[in-house]
């Protein structure tokens, strides 16, 4: 950036999940320690049991079970909300319009391997080590109206290991998610901001 440019203001999120909130709290502990200049608007889910919603609620945040994708969109458009960040959401969201190329997912492979409908958790490391894979990561990209289909933004690559169980190299992956979902949403932000 050049020197006396500004810098856009930090987008709002809407962050949907359906399980535990691990990538939320990584988002959360980020914006937290000034890593990811952002705020997170509200959490929303298709699970009531989804534990990820608590940990919202523990860290003052708004939560909602959303039954379809009617009510998702209706409920983030009253966030007014500047980007939508999938962390761990296990269904398909069809894209609203106004929301296109504003819609951010982070998958545990190296897209275009081991993605698709399904292909999420454990059965994509699974998927990983079977293939006999050398190497594997994690890629953020844009959703579409299909699994994993949308443009990459970045991906990060770690190594397969000998002796590798999918708990372990799901271990390795989930870290480079760490740093890599973070770096997706800021560089999303930065193209949509002309910056």
């Amino acid at each position: 950036m050049k020197s006396g440019a500004r810098t856009p203001r930090r987008p709002r999120l809407a962050v949907l999940l359906s399980g535990s909130g691990r990538t939320l709290q990584n988002l959360i502990d980020r914006i937290a320690d000034g890593r990811l200049h952002a705020s997170i608007a509200g959490v929303g889910s298709n699970r009531a049991d989804a534990f990820g919603l608590q940990r919202a609620l523990d860290h003052g945040l708004e939560a909602r079970t959303l039954a379809n994708a009617s009510a998702t969109w209706s409920w983030i458009a009253e966030l007014d909300v500047d980007l939508v960040v999938l962390a761990g959401y296990l269904r398909l969201l069809p894209i609203e319009p106004d929301f296109a190329g504003r819609v951010l997912n982070i998958h545990p492979s190296l897209l275009p391997r081991h993605g698709g409908a399904g292909m999420h958790g454990e059965r994509v490391h699974e998927a990983v080590l079977a293939a006999g894979d050398k190497e594997s990561g994690c890629t953020v990209h844009l959703c579409d109206d299909r699994y994993d289909e949308g443009r990459m933004l970045l991906q990060a690559r770690v190594p397969v290991l000998a002796g590798d169980s999918p708990t372990t190299l799901a271990a390795r992956v989930f870290a480079a998610e760490c740093e890599a979902y973070p770096a997706g949403i800021a560089l999303r932000w930065r193209e949509l901001c002309g910056r």
